[in-house]
């Protein structure tokens, strides 16, 4: 078992993170309960943080942001609050749709959605340049993406 998570939770979760639009009949007929068994197995899971929320799945290229910047980061200082000063404007910057604190030469790897190279060259003179503490950048561009999901191996 994972964290205190039994296989009929392991079962709910599968289905959910591949659609979270089941209704709870729906998915209690999928995992083999009752409608109250399952919907109070679901308001466990979100109260435990399992679920935190549920999002549509957007295709980036009909909504015109399929372009990814790949950007590692090297802060100037990396005391405790040089970290959070970054990790917190970070968090207000929608183009910047994942961020990574790592191990070995780099700070940060972030993932950037935009719209085109002019929007990344916007993005990088008027934001990502202008994030405390920021010393070093160095991006690479996704040509193509071959996997992207959400769904995490349970």
């Amino acid at each position: 078992m994972r964290r205190g998570l039994d296989a009929t939770d392991l079962k709910m979760l599968r289905l959910l993170q591949h659609d979270a639009e089941y209704s709870m009949q729906a998915l209690a007929a999928k995992i083999g309960l009752s409608h109250t068994p399952c919907w109070q197995r679901y308001r466990r899971l979100k109260t435990m943080g399992v679920i935190v929320g549920h999002a549509a799945v957007i295709d980036p290229k009909k909504v015109g942001v399929c372009m990814n910047a790949i950007c590692d980061i090297v802060l100037q200082q990396h005391h405790e609050g040089a970290l959070a000063a970054f990790e917190t404007a970070v968090v207000d910057l929608p183009e910047i749709v994942a961020c990574f604190a790592m191990t070995g030469p780099k700070d940060y790897t972030l993932r950037v959605a935009v719209t085109s190279l002019e929007d990344y060259e916007r993005f990088f003179k008027e934001k990502l340049l202008r994030l405390p503490g920021v010393a070093h950048v160095n991006t690479s561009f996704a040509f193509s993406t071959v996997k992207y999901t959400t769904a995490l191996p349970l």
